[in-house]
């Protein structure tokens, strides 16, 4: 029985994907629910199994964009791997002619030239053309043999090349040229299709800078007490809770009893409408390998620190292996990205629509301070927070940042919520 591949419906807005890396190559046999290949959709990416075992047959290749529905290719779940037997009428009829003419009509079958599964995979590891091989297969198709046969061959020629003896080597030519100073060295352009992701990042990008009054503004905070009570318990929490102690979970918990205060930076701009939120979901930016995402942690406002770093790590490590679901990346009224993990010191985020604002954290870094007439070195980071303009005016948007400050360097604050 044939069964077909289609493609997914990753979300209700997503209409169309790209195809990512195909891990199962034509020809090969699967096992249910065997990952075939991933599609990448606007946020996330998915992957595709096998729904049931059988001879795969793709008809698409790597970078394909395909809409949501459409087959991709076959499975032929014929239990011995052999293709389904055609119809009766279809069937070859035993041929009456001499034998000179049968061994004419059999050089030019189709099978000639063509390679097997086996030896197609092999040769396409090795960047090797049909045209290259004669085969010896029935009907002359290309057999895996021939492939390694054909390889060992081209081994054996390299080696006597590369040993052929001094007297029937060319000598080389001495130039008398004087050599530049400066070599050209490699000079040699590539271009890459942009994956469906890295595309859509570059259109919210470029439409939150173009539709939004976009502003920054900074301040910076002393972080020696959070500090000290990391290195205090830090341990301890470790080894009750499984999880390391973070400064994400500072700063989410910070925020989020500032946007209590500060509501207006925690809502939306909705066509002529302010939509206001009694909630704090925060997006956290996380580094991928395919590209920036934010996946969202959920009602931060009634979560404890181990629950915040417990669901910080969980959305790295799914972000890392790409499995993050369209769930995770939906929603967030407020989003925290971290630049000081790559040494950042100091940035202007972008906002992440409908959001209306975003907080920049950066490296931690000593600075002399003054401190009650005395000149110390104290753990400092610059805050940045980028807001809507249309919605957040600036006292707003500085004393919100300035709330944030005072609660971590008074970090008791925090568990007292005062």
């Amino acid at each position: 029985m044939i069964i077909d591949i289609k493609v997914p419906s990753p979300g209700e807005s997503v209409t169309e994907v790209t195809i990512g890396k195909i891990l199962v190559q034509n020809g090969e046999t699967v096992a249910i629910d065997q990952v075939i290949c991933e599609l990448e959709s606007d946020k996330a990416t998915l992957e595709v199994g096998a729904e049931a075992a059988g001879i795969l047959t793709l008809n698409v290749k790597e970078g394909d964009d395909i809409a949501v529905g459409s087959v991709i290719g076959t499975i032929n779940t014929l239990s011995n791997g052999q293709q389904e037997t055609p119809p009766a009428a279809e069937l070859p009829k035993i041929s009456t002619k001499p034998v000179s003419e049968q061994t004419e009509a059999d050089d030019n079958s189709y099978a000639k030239g063509h390679p097997s599964p086996a030896a197609l995979k092999l040769m396409e590891e090795n960047n090797i053309k049909s045209g290259d091989i004669k085969g010896t297969g029935a009907d002359g198709r290309i057999t895996k043999q021939d492939v390694l046969l054909f390889l060992e061959a081209q081994k054996t020629n390299t080696a006597k090349q590369t040993n052929e003896s001094p007297e029937t080597q060319v000598p080389p030519v001495v130039s008398t040229e004087i050599a530049p100073a400066v070599s050209a060295g490699n000079r040699n352009d590539r271009r890459e299709k942009m994956t469906r992701l890295r595309k859509t990042i570059s259109q919210r990008l470029v439409s939150a800078k173009n539709n939004t009054a976009m502003l920054t503004t900074f301040n910076e905070v002393d972080l020696t007490e959070v500090m000290a009570l990391r290195s205090r318990y830090k341990e301890v929490f470790e080894k009750k809770h499984g999880i390391g102690l973070g400064f994400m979970s500072f700063f989410s918990k910070a925020c989020s009893i500032a946007l209590f205060d500060f509501p207006g930076v925690n809502a939306y701009i909705i066509d002529d409408f302010i939509e206001y939120h009694d909630y704090v979901d925060i997006s956290i930016a996380v580094s991928t390998p395919k590209g920036l995402v934010v996946p969202v942690i959920r009602n931060v406002q009634e979560m404890g620190l181990k629950e915040i770093e417990v669901a910080v790590k969980d959305l790295a490590i799914k972000g890392r292996d790409g499995l993050l679901t369209m769930e995770d990346m939906t929603g967030g009224t407020f989003t925290i990205t971290n630049g000081g993990v790559f040494g950042s010191l100091l940035s202007t985020p972008i906002l992440n629509p409908p959001q209306s604002a975003i907080l920049g954290m950066h490296k931690i870094q000593e600075r002399p301070m003054v401190v009650n007439g005395q000149i110390l070195a104290r753990p400092m980071m610059y805050l940045a927070l980028s807001y809507d303009h249309r919605i957040i005016d600036g006292k707003e948007a500085v004393s919100f940042l300035v709330r944030v400050k005072e609660l971590l360097e008074d970090p008791m604050k925090l568990f007292l919520n005062l």
